[in-house]
C-alpha cells in the first residue's frame, strides 16, 4: 500500500468515526440515595428492566451529597423529596418533574428513646436531623402540631447513615428519619413521636432531570420511566422475589422490606400522568404551591419560588 493511498483511508476512517460520534447518546447520571421509594430502580436494575449502559445509578450516602453533586454538575437528574427540589429551584437549576415515585405515609417518623411519653416531652432534648429541607420541614411541621418552635429542642446535625448509632449510643434522644432506619430503631425499644401520617401528602419524592437532557434525549427518559414502571409491575406479581433484591441495599430481610413499604404509597404510571399532566393543572402542581408558600414562611426558602416550571409540559415526555 503506497503512503499517499494509506492516508486517504485513514483520512476517511476519521470522517466516519467522527460522524458517529455525534449520534452516541451519554448516559444519564441519575443521583440517588438509600431509600425504600428509590429501590424500585436498584429493582429495574437487577431484572434488566433499565439497561446501565443508558442509565448509571449514581448512590450516594445522603440526600445533602445528591444535593451538591447535582448542583456541580456530576449527575443530569436527581431523586429527591419535594422540598427539595424546591431549594434546587431557588438557586437557579432549570429542571423538569419527570416521575413521582412515591408519597410518604408513615415512612417519615421521629423516633424518641423510651424517656420520652410523648412529642411534647422532645423540649429541650436533643435530636438528630440530617442537615437537609426534608429534616427542618419534618422537624418544623411536628412541632407544630404541639405548639413549640425550632428553638425548642437541640438539633444534631447528622447525616442518615449516622442516625441508628447516635440514636442507640444515645447521642441524641430522638432522630428526624425514615425507612429503613425508623424501623430498625422501633426494633431496638425506640418509640414513634410523629410520622407522615399526620401531615398527608405533604412529604413526595419525585425525579428530576436537567431540561437541556431531556430536551436532547427524550429516548433515554422515555426507556427510565418505563422500566420503572415495570420494576413496579413486577414487585405487584412478585412481591417477595421483589423484596428480595428491594432489600439489599436497605440490608432488610424479606419480611422487614415488605414492611418497610407498608408507609408508601407509590404511585403506577396513570396516577403519574394525573399527578404531572392532568387538568385544569397537575394534582403534585398544588402540593408544590403550597408547601413552596410553607418553606417561605418557615424560613426554609428565601421567598416563594415558581413551582411551575417544574411541570413543563412542552418538554416533559409522554409516559
Amino acid at each position: 500500500m503506497t503512503e499517499r493511498l494509506f492516508i486517504k483511508l485513514l483520512i476517511v476512517v476519521l470522517v466516519l468515526f467522527s460522524g458517529c460520534s455525534k449520534d452516541i447518546t451519554p448516559p444519564l447520571r441519575l443521583g440517588t440515595n438509600v431509600w425504600p421509594g428509590y429501590e424500585p430502580l436498584y429493582l429495574a436494575r437487577d431484572k434488566n428492566f433499565l439497561n446501565h449502559q443508558r442509565v448509571h445509578l449514581v448512590e450516594y450516602s445522603n440526600s445533602s451529597q445528591v444535593i451538591s453533586s447535582f448542583r456541580n454538575g456530576l449527575i443530569d437528574a436527581a431523586a429527591l423529596t419535594l422540598d427539595e427540589i424546591l431549594l434546587l429551584l431557588e438557586s437557579g437549576e432549570k429542571i423538569t418533574i419527570i416521575l413521582v415515585m412515591d408519597i410518604s405515609d408513615g415512612a417519615d417518623a421521629i423516633i424518641g428513646n423510651q424517656n420520652l411519653k410523648n412529642l411534647a416531652d422532645i423540649k429541650g432534648r436533643r435530636v438528630g436531623v440530617e442537615g437537609n429541607a426534608l429534616g427542618a420541614y419534618m422537624v418544623t411541621r411536628a412541632l407544630e402540631t404541639v405548639g413549640l418552635d425550632r428553638k425548642a429542642i437541640k438539633i444534631v446535625q447528622m447525616g442518615v447513615d449516622e442516625h441508628e448509632k447516635a440514636f442507640k449510643d444515645k447521642q441524641v434522644d430522638a432522630v428526624v428519619t425514615f425507612e429503613p432506619v425508623s424501623s430498625k430503631l422501633m426494633a431496638a425499644g425506640g418509640k414513634l413521636l410523629f410520622d407522615s401520617r399526620q401531615i398527608p401528602g405533604e412529604v413526595v419524592d419525585v425525579m428530576v432531570v436537567r431540561n437541556d437532557y431531556l430536551q436532547r434525549y427524550p429516548e433515554t427518559i422515555n426507556h427510565l420511566t418505563n422500566a420503572w414502571n415495570e420494576a413496579l409491575n413486577y414487585f405487584k406479581q412478585h412481591p417477595r422475589d421483589a423484596a428480595r433484591i428491594l432489600g439489599k441495599r436497605m440490608k432488610l430481610d424479606v419480611d422487614q422490606t415488605l414492611i418497610a413499604y407498608e408507609g408508601l404509597a407509590l404511585p403506577g404510571q396513570a396516577a403519574n400522568q394525573r399527578m404531572l399532566a392532568g387538568k385544569p393543572e397537575p394534582l403534585l402542581l398544588g402540593t408544590a404551591k403550597k408547601l413552596a408558600v410553607l418553606m417561605s414562611e418557615q424560613g426554609l426558602l428565601s421567598k416563594v419560588v415558581d413551582v411551575s416550571s417544574l411541570f413543563n409540559n412542552t418538554l416533559r415526555v409522554e409516559k
